[in-house]
């Protein structure tokens, strides 16, 4: 599969509200289950619970920058009104925030899209952000 690089992440870069399931990897190979709380073209944060996180971030303190750790996300969004398509992006986790006792919020930089990955993250963003504005 043919990696493309990201546009660069710009903090002003439009964040919709989603509730998209996401699939989140780690370099050792764990497989974790969170949601999406919002989406950007450049990021997603994620709504995971303390397990998780303890997988992610062994000592649950948001890396410092430079030292990211590397994740994969694969998440379904709509292309057509009855199509999914997978998407695939490597990233890296830069920020962690403890929502509640068992809820946080962690934040993923995209990186690197597999195949078309960001292009149907483009055409889903923008319909979603067309659907708010309009």
């Amino acid at each position: 599969m043919k990696a493309s690089p990201t546009k660069p992440n710009l903090r002003n870069q439009q964040r919709v509200d989603v509730g998209l399931k996401v699939l989140v990897s780690n370099p050792a190979g764990d497989e974790l289950h969170c949601h999406a709380a919002n989406l950007s073209r450049t990021g997603v944060m994620l709504r995971c619970n303390l397990d998780a996180v303890r997988q992610l971030l062994p000592g649950q303190v948001t890396p410092a920058p430079g030292q990211w750790i590397q994740v994969s996300t694969r998440f379904a969004v709509p292309v057509v009104a009855s199509q999914n398509v997978s998407i695939r992006v490597h990233g890296h986790i830069v920020h962690l925030r403890r929502v509640s006792r068992d809820e946080f919020h962690l934040g993923i930089q995209f990186s690197d899209f597999e195949d078309n990955g960001y292009d149907y993250l483009d055409q889903y963003v923008s319909r979603l952000l067309a659907a708010t504005l309009g």
